[in-house]
């Protein structure tokens, strides 16, 4: 017997994977039972606050679009499909900071990577174009990412929106993080990012789903900003 997990597939035969498949269905469904009302708070606090951001960001935005329009060709928005709540895949989108196609070049970069877990993290990555640097060190590539919040395929807290091969290779315990929306910041985000070792990285994730609150998701967002000033770890 086959089960597909993501984009892996594993062979339920063997007792070691189907122990394996039986512990990420556990920590997927391992739920923080928060009152309704928090859920409704935090859905509202992503509507009224993004609403707000997006409109406040538009003419930056347009600004933006057109300074990556005129430096680097190729289209304004990177769009990729990432791990959402449950496990679902969303498109994400991001102000393109690389060249266009640099994901071709994934196998020429993989030997930068710092990150010691499956994640790539490569600090002046050689992909990024003239204006890319600066916009993720300011963190205004992820401006775009409110539209994801808007239609209720992020929230502004929550952990960082992984992409399939990343999930793929987690510890069973990990999955737990696929248990909220992931977030356009989170603890990690606000703790020093491509800086933070990866399984204290997810330790802080696997901490966010467990306890998460309205008031954890207000203290979050007010580190936020002290954090994408101090741009650490924002490669």
């Amino acid at each position: 017997m086959i089960a597909t997990i993501g984009t892996r597939t594993a062979d339920l035969t063997h007792p070691s994977e189907l122990r394996n498949v039986m512990r990420v269905i556990f920590w997927r469904n391992a739920i923080h039972r928060a009152p309704q009302v928090w859920f409704i708070i935090k859905r509202t606090m992503d509507i009224a606050i993004g609403s707000v951001m997006i409109i406040a960001a538009a003419p930056l935005c347009a600004v933006i679009a057109l300074a990556i329009k005129l430096s680097s060709p190729g289209p304004v928005f990177f769009v990729q499909e990432r791990v959402g709540k449950s496990g679902r895949p969303f498109r994400l989108f991001k102000f393109r900071t690389m060249v266009d196609g640099a994901h071709l070049l994934h196998k020429h970069v993989a030997h930068l990577n710092t990150c010691d877990g499956p994640a790539l993290k490569i600090p002046n990555d050689p992909r990024l174009h003239a204006l890319g640097a600066f916009l993720r060190r300011s963190s205004l590539d992820e401006l775009p990412q409110l539209v994801n919040v808007l239609r209720g395929e992020m929230s502004l807290v929550g952990p960082r929106p992984a992409l399939s091969h990343e999930v793929d290779n987690y510890l069973p315990h990990y999955h737990q993080r696929l248990t909220v929306q992931p977030g356009m910041t989170g603890l990690w985000q606000v703790s020093g990012r491509a800086q933070v070792q990866f399984r204290r990285w997810m330790a802080m994730d696997v901490w966010y789903t467990r306890n998460w609150s309205p008031l954890v998701d207000c203290w979050i967002l007010a580190l936020t900003l002290p954090a994408v000033l101090r741009r650490e770890g924002a490669w």
